[in-house]
């Protein structure tokens, strides 16, 4: 019996999602104010093409691809690199980075 209560124990901690790492940090800022993370929507994508927007640990392609958004979806952009925008979105919260040739400003 012992050793199943430690198997299962292993198992659900397994389960539990990790720290999210990014190759590229950027902070989070939540307020009322307009200093916080603005809204935008994704917009524009091919749906005969890809149909999603990478997400990615950093700015650039050189970066892993660690989840996909698609038309409709709403993000919030609190950091720029280039034409390479830091999004969080979601629930539970995750964040990367996305071009930004495909967000649209308008989410409030």
């Amino acid at each position: 019996m012992r050793i199943s209560v430690l198997a299962l124990a292993l198992t659900l901690f397994a389960a539990q999602p990790q720290a999210q790492q990014l190759d590229v940090e950027f902070k989070i800022i939540e307020d009322a104010q307009a200093a916080g993370c603005a809204g935008s929507i994704v917009s524009g994508l091919d749906p005969n093409g890809d149909g999603f927007l990478a997400v990615r640990k950093g700015p650039g392609t050189q970066h892993a691809k660690i989840d996909q958004l698609y038309n409709g979806d709403t993000v919030r952009t609190c950091a720029r690199s280039g034409r390479w925008i830091g999004v969080y979105y979601g629930t539970p919260r995750r964040k990367g980075w996305v071009h930004g040739n495909w967000l649209v400003d308008g989410a409030g």
